[in-house]
């Protein structure tokens, strides 16, 4: 490690933050709470109506502390292990040393638990006994509970929501079994070790927090409880890590983002349960009136989707099988705006109707419905998964996102071509204005996949729908060469966040490298500094694909004012203020490392070898006045599109010297990449099995060398830009 042996996956201090909400956060994808805190929550349990709508908070169990009896004060630190989803106190002193030792388990969802060892360091036989403080008490705001007869030794209560999000819409139960907790426990003199372990299960039905129950017994009975959870940890980790050569902050904050989104995301295998998506500040938050209530926005599709498809598109797949779920809210949503298709919801539940409490954004942020689409279209080009479109819900969705963009844009006689009018664009500074640049580029991009998919599963295309792509205004200065935020947006104006920046990069819309950095020397100085958390993140990957490395740097430097002590939790804004454990700007951290230092990008080809948008057909008859790239993206651009890759090309700081990128997923593949400034080293490590599938192969953008890519192997070549694809398609 470049900066001595401090493992950068463990994070240790001798106290706590001042401030609760910065408490690391132990969860699975369906259990969460911050450790210390009297409640946890559930993926998808809500109550309240509509705007009211909130994570329900359930009384936690887990929520004990340890302490030991006596005048002396023992040594005291407080450690989150990301590498084993553990977070432990351990009070140290000169004859015994006490681990109290809390998680919610990886693979049995609806376990969480806790630990205390007490452990003697010295030739005594003295009682030795830790005070456990258990402010635990059977009631909630948000659930009716009732209390049940005890079962295998543990206390039960169950119980449910009080109020549905809509009329007549679900109103969930929630089951909790619990080990008693004593006010002491002692290790006796004869004894030298000893240790004490508690469960708690939680579930939506009796059968299913009663099974919970009887596994963890099980597995305490056979002294595996918590290695078992260690050892899904571990596998998780060997599936998917980025590590470096390079400054330990850097480390420890790719470790931390990871740690908390993997956190969130469901375990390879059988569910078991619903996934309900993830929220800005995951399951820990999102009681009423903090960290945006649980809801759902696009921060997950757009900030933290991006990473997780890269490396478990299982789990991509959970979150795109929720917004299917949704589709008939969202399918009401359009319809009571006046509109066809589906419209998705600025912020999303447990129905997939709006639940903003502010009617603003419900009504004019609708790039979200875009946002939504990207994330299919992402997964469909990583792993061509057609059973998701054909069969599970996918291609209804698409359908109708495409159905909603085409009714909400309306024909300018004077521009010759489609608006978008009265909308909130990223920066929610402004509102109400026309023709925002991403909205109409994101929506742009959903009516080219829809039509791409129809293509192939050979459903022939709405007119209106080409039509509508390829006559959508996307605002462009042709004097300045800039895209203006929306139209009338004058140069200088205050910027609240990422916003014209995100056309380079997730959207990828086609531009010249001086356009590229117009808009980002545009946008850089007029954006709020203390602004949300992933902006800066993404003014680091547009300086990364120009290899202004130095000015790349010193964007991403800026999101570690955000990063908070000891245990790496991420506040929204720099001053503290805002949700915590803030995922959206973690995903963003980790994007501007994965695809910013890599250069990864999703990229399509046609059958001439031209690179265009991820969406097929990029081009824009809106853009005649003067677009530069114009030429090249009505020209030789339009073939149909017959293969997708992977592209790569690095870029990092001088102080780092070597980026290994572990579990990179691709065509149901597993890559590792190994780079340096000298050589990139890719090694397959996983190839399907389920499926005879064209091998891969490596082919470098200059000289057009291919490297044929075999499970267990390696290849490696100077570094240089090129790309991954199927073998059996020509190198262009």
């Amino acid at each position: 490690m470049a900066d001595g042996k401090e493992d950068p996956a463990v994070f240790t201090s001798a106290s706590l933050p001042s401030d609760p909400r910065l408490l690391a956060t132990v969860t699975n994808a369906y259990l969460g709470t911050r450790v210390y805190r009297d409640i946890l929550h559930v993926n998808g349990v809500y109550n309240g109506a509509v705007g009211d709508t909130h994570r329900a908070d359930i009384p936690s169990p887990i929520n004990v502390r340890m302490t030991v009896p006596g005048a002396h004060s023992p040594a005291e630190t407080f450690t989150l292990n990301t590498r084993t989803g553990t977070f432990s106190h351990v009070l140290q002193s000169t004859d015994h040393t006490a681990t109290h030792q809390i998680y919610a388990h990886h693979s049995l969802v609806h376990l969480m638990a806790f630990s205390i060892t007490i452990r003697r360091s010295a030739r005594t036989t003295q009682p030795i006994t830790v005070q456990l403080q258990t402010p635990f008490v059977p009631k909630s705001q948000d659930l009716d509970l009732n209390q049940g007869p005890d079962f295998q030794g543990a206390h039960y209560i169950y119980g449910k929501t009080l109020v549905p999000e809509v009329e007549g819409g679900p109103r969930p139960t929630v089951h909790v079994l619990w080990t008693p907790v004593p006010q002491a426990l002692t290790l006796r003199g004869e004894e030298q070790e000893r240790s004490w372990e508690f469960l708690t299960a939680v579930a939506e039905s009796e059968e299913e927090a009663k099974r919970s129950y009887s596994d963890g017994l099980a597995l305490i009975a056979a002294g595996s409880l918590h290695s078992s959870h260690a050892h899904a940890w571990a596998a998780l980790w060997r599936g998917c890590c980025i590590d470096l050569d390079g400054p330990l902050p850097l480390r420890q904050a790719l470790y931390g983002c990871l740690y908390y989104l993997l956190s969130a995301v469901p375990p390879q295998g059988n569910l078991g349960f619903l996934f309900h998506g993830i929220s800005p500040g995951g399951l820990s938050n999102g009681t009423q009136g903090e960290d945006y209530w649980g809801h759902v926005f696009w921060d997950q599709d757009t900030w933290m989707f991006p990473n997780i498809l890269l490396f478990y598109p299982e789990a991509a797949r959970a979150i795109l099988e929720y917004r299917i779920r949704m589709l008939e809210g969202a399918l009401r949503n359009a319809q009571e705006q006046g509109y066809k298709g589906a419209k998705f919801p600025w912020e999303s539940a447990a129905t997939g109707r709006e639940v903003c409490p502010e009617e603003i954004y419900g009504a004019q942020e609708i790039h979200v419905t875009g946002d939504v689409l990207m994330a299919f279209e992402q997964y469909y080009r990583t792993t061509q998964d057609q059973k998701l479109f054909r069969e599970d819900g996918g291609w209804k969705l698409v359908s109708a996102v495409a159905q909603y963009w085409c009714s909400r844009m309306v024909w300018s006689e004077e521009e010759q071509c489609y608006h978008i009018k009265g909308v909130m664009p990223p920066d929610e500074y402004h509102c109400r204005v026309d023709n925002s640049v991403y909205t109409n580029a994101v929506a742009q991009r959903s009516l080219n996949f829809a039509a791409d998919v129809a293509r192939d599963f050979l459903i022939p295309v709405p007119e209106e729908w080409v039509d509508c792509a390829q006559k959508v205004k996307v605002p462009f200065d042709a004097e300045k060469k800039y895209h203006p935020e929306y139209d009338g947006y004058s140069p200088g104006e205050p910027v609240k966040q990422a916003d014209v920046v995100l056309l380079g990069f997730p959207l990828m819309l086609p531009m010249s490298s001086e356009v590229r950095r117009n808009d980002l020397e545009m946008y850089e100085p007029v954006t709020e500094l203390d602004g949300p958390a992933m902006t800066w993140s993404m003014f680091a990957v547009g300086w990364l694909e120009l290899k202004e490395v130095q000015r790349a740097q010193s964007q991403l430097n800026k999101c570690f004012s955000n990063i908070t002590e000891p245990f790496k939790v991420w506040a929204e804004n720099s001053d503290g203020s805002g949700a915590v454990n803030f995922l959206t700007g973690m995903g963003g951290f980790l994007q501007a490392v994965l695809f910013g230092y890599t250069g990864f990008r999703r990229v399509l080809w046609d059958v001439r070898g031209c690179a265009v948008w991820g969406v097929g057909r990029p081009y824009n008859t809106a853009l005649l006045c003067g677009h530069p790239l114009f030429p090249l993206l009505t020209g030789s651009c339009l073939s149909r599109i017959t293969k997708t890759s992977l592209r790569f090309n690095p870029a990092f700081p001088d102080d780092i010297n070597n980026l290994k990128v572990t579990g990179v997923s691709y065509f149901g593949n597993k890559l590792t990449f190994t780079i340096t400034k000298e050589e990139i080293r890719i090694k397959v490590t996983e190839s399907p099995r389920d499926a005879p599938a064209s091998p891969l192969e490596a082919v470098l953008e200059e000289s057009r060398q291919r490297f044929p890519l075999r499970e267990g192997q390696s290849v490696s070549f100077p570094t240089a830009a090129g790309w991954i694809q199927r073998s059996f398609t020509k190198a262009f």
